[in-house]
């Protein structure tokens, strides 16, 4: 059975500062920018509010924690546990796997490593990584990133995470290149397909082949400037939930303006009678 969850891009105006991963060339490091944005619930404060206002789970974007070590990260499994929501994925928003630069590669592909460690410790169940920037018809770097995350999710597996991707960044903005990508890393990657990230004309076409053995689905709308949604496109979206028979998370996706809660309302008064 389908089930509600949220993500926490969704509320980004309400957890804090924005802590977001950057590559210095010129140094050969990872830095951390930090956008200011006004805290009015933390994130250890979230799952018990999320699960109150009727969420089933959470997906937590990696630049709302702010902090790592295992203590946090502890407290922050307690959270979940203690609200009974589940933290199905953490959404890794940084690394590229297909980066010509070799030394950036390594070291991306450690930092996920790190990641994945702090998954376990806060116990999500999955780590949303990246499949690259690369465009999406390079065969080889198809092969690349596939052969990356079928090692990463080897990895993952042993603490007890999954790896997933998502069409998400050029290498996966079609969904030729996601079915490409996801018959080489084979069973153990798993996908997830946001409503957002299909351009082309085709866009209701490629969200009916991507669906299909999804572990998530990330129902974003189109905005006007009052936050409210494109009904009539959302809906077509969501029929493509539907047809599918896919059974899973779908995870509400607001970025508009105004009461980040009520664009969520919004939305989700449209998304229920889908699950």
């Amino acid at each position: 059975m389908s089930y509600l969850s949220v993500s926490t891009w969704s509320l980004h105006r309400l957890l804090g500062p924005l802590r977001w991963t950057q590559w210095d060339a010129e140094t050969g490091t990872h830095v951390t920018r930090e956008q200011e944005q006004p805290e009015v619930l933390s994130l250890l404060e979230l799952p018990r509010e999320a699960a109150g206002r009727g969420y089933a789970a959470l997906e937590v974007c990696h630049f709302h924690f702010p902090a790592t070590d295992p203590a946090y990260l502890g407290r922050l499994r307690e959270a979940f546990a203690a609200a009974g929501i589940s933290f199905d994925t953490l959404l890794l928003d940084y690394g590229d796997l297909t980066s010509g630069d070799e030394r950036r590669r390594a070291a991306d592909v450690e930092f996920i490593r790190r990641w994945i460690g702090y998954a376990s410790l806060a116990g999500a169940k999955q780590i949303r990584v990246v499949a690259g920037e690369a465009q999406p018809d390079d065969e080889e770097a198809l092969r690349l990133s596939a052969g990356t995350l079928a090692s990463l999710a080897a990895y993952a597996s042993e603490h007890g995470v999954r790896v997933v991707t998502e069409n998400f960044k050029p290498l996966t903005s079609t969904a030729d290149s996601c079915l490409k990508l996801r018959s080489l890393a084979g069973e153990q990657v798993g996908f997830i397909t946001d409503f957002g990230n299909f351009k082309s004309p085709a866009k209701y076409e490629e969200l009916a082949a991507a669906i299909p053995g999804s572990v998530s689905v990330h129902a974003k709308a189109h905005y006007d400037e009052n936050g409210f949604p494109d009904e009539e496109e959302y809906l077509r979206c969501l029929e493509q939930v539907r047809a599918a028979g896919y059974n899973g998370a779908v995870v509400l996706i607001y970025d508009g303006p105004g009461d980040m809660w009520e664009g969520l309302e919004r939305i989700r008064k449209i998304v229920e009678p889908y699950l």
